[in-house]
């Protein structure tokens, strides 16, 4: 007996052990078995308590009336499916007849205390079935990817969901982004990721970088054209707006319009083509948007005004002619000017890390939802990489980067540079492979010695 006593407490304290310094290794353990157990003996009593039930129908008050029974209990939603994954539980559930969606997903935050759950969202999956995603720990604490993702052409992972979903970047059905934070938010670890996401892509890649390059050139065998300031990226955009006109001209020769021709045969855009005619999708990447939009003297403004106008019409035109936007920057707001509200109104995908002003978070979600500017202007200093989503459709979540080094893009970024195809229309920006001259810094004069 005194074994089994012992062993009991080896197993408490190594559970204890686990939950503390290893939440996902505890889950696979010990937690996965006991949520499930959890949730289904509590299973009825939690629904009654949230007011997730339904009386019973007439007809069965009826017949226990009439066969003199107890009457029948109040009904709850019915379980499809209980299936546990690497990070917590998956409940889809069958609403009985008057529930709704909207029901279940108030009693989110009563079902993640009942359930004794770190977090709980839901989805509606079609009419009258509602998936209820729960975690078991704080999957945004230590990021961890799973091993196996579903990649697809133009569609990567960039990040971990706090339900422990992937969180995919899709530029078939998100074709521009808007990317929001502050200073050592984690925006810059998040553009890392995704240009290393992509490089193993077949895409062409156009970065303009006006921190004299400081992000995007260690990362330049990737990139098919680049540019470190405000001249060269006025030029680089329309170039790249020439680009675009001209495979409008290539659908345009190709669309096929002919009386014998299926209607599923005609191209509207890049992916409509042959894969033999089809061109290469272009993602452009603008770092730290707000220079691009200052100017401080009339030519300036000019300029200013030709690289927005540029801006807005590959974000109004570009999605046909496989040219995807990535505009990030620490503030983005109506004061950098005229143009930048259209501008924002084209980049369906945002997302924003930890900004310092509200109007930022506005900015990003004030026309998508306002529990998500709450949640975002909430992100701790403490947690870099963490960020609140969302699209035009209303819906948000909270998501984190891995970290992902610096060192380790540029060397994923070398590994496929011979995937990085050659534009003829930006030939003129391919980025140099060849070291920077080196830069002399002056010494600092030395301080006055007083007697």
């Amino acid at each position: 007996m005194s074994w089994l006593t012992g062993f009991l407490g080896l197993v408490v304290v190594t559970a204890g052990l686990l939950r503390w310094r290893r939440p996902a290794w505890y889950w696979l353990t010990f937690g996965v078995a006991l949520a499930t157990a959890r949730v289904l003996v509590r299973y009825g009593s939690v629904m009654d308590a949230c007011g997730l039930t339904v009386p019973p129908p007439r007809w069965r008050l009826t017949f226990a009336r009439m066969t003199n029974r107890p009457a029948p209990e109040s009904r709850s939603p019915r379980i499809l499916r209980l299936r546990p994954t690497r990070t917590g539980l998956v409940l889809r559930l069958g609403l009985r007849p008057g529930q709704d969606a909207f029901d279940v997903a108030a009693a989110t935050d009563r079902l993640r205390h009942s359930f004794a759950m770190y977090g709980v969202t839901s989805r509606e999956l079609r009419s009258g079935v509602v998936e209820l995603r729960m975690t078991g720990y704080d999957v945004l604490k230590r990021v961890q990817m799973p091993a196996k993702v579903d990649t697809a052409p133009m569609r990567v992972p960039v990040a971990l969901r706090e339900d422990g979903a992937v969180h995919y970047r899709d530029y078939r059905t998100t074709p521009h982004a808007l990317t929001l934070g502050a200073t050592k938010s984690g925006k810059s670890v998040y553009q890392r990721n995704l240009v290393a996401e992509l490089a193993a892509q077949d895409v062409a890649l156009v970065g303009i970088d006006c921190k004299q390059g400081v992000e995007l050139f260690p990362l330049a065998r990737r990139f098919s054209a680049l540019a470190d300031n405000p001249d060269t990226a006025a030029e680089l955009l329309d170039a790249l707006v020439t680009h675009m006109e001209g495979v409008y001209h290539l659908i345009r020769a190709e669309q096929r319009i002919t009386a014998d021709v299926p209607d599923a045969e005609i191209a509207a855009d890049i992916w409509d083509l042959p894969d033999r005619l089809r061109p290469i999708p272009v993602v452009l990447l603008v770092d730290e948007v707000a220079e691009l939009a200052l100017f401080a003297s009339k030519d300036e403004e000019k300029r200013r005004d030709r690289i927005v106008t540029a801006l807005v019409r590959l974000a109004q035109l570009g999605r046909a002619a496989g040219i995807y936007l990535e505009i990030c920057g620490q503030r983005f707001g109506s004061e950098l000017g005229k143009g930048i509200t259209m501008l924002r109104a084209q980049l369906t995908g945002r997302t924003a890390h930890r900004v310092n002003d509200e109007p930022s978070a506005n900015m990003a979600f004030g026309d998508i939802s306002p529990d998500a500017v709450l949640a975002a202007i909430q992100i701790p200093t403490e947690t870099p990489g963490l960020a609140v989503t969302g699209d035009s459709t209303g819906g948000w979540a909270r998501i984190r980067t891995p970290h992902t080094s610096l060192r380790q893009a540029v060397n994923t970024c070398n590994r496929h540079a011979d995937r990085t195809p050659d534009l003829p229309a930006l030939a003129a920006f391919r980025p140099a492979l060849t070291g920077p001259d080196p830069v002399e810094i002056p010494a600092p004069a030395a301080a006055p010695v007083t007697a």
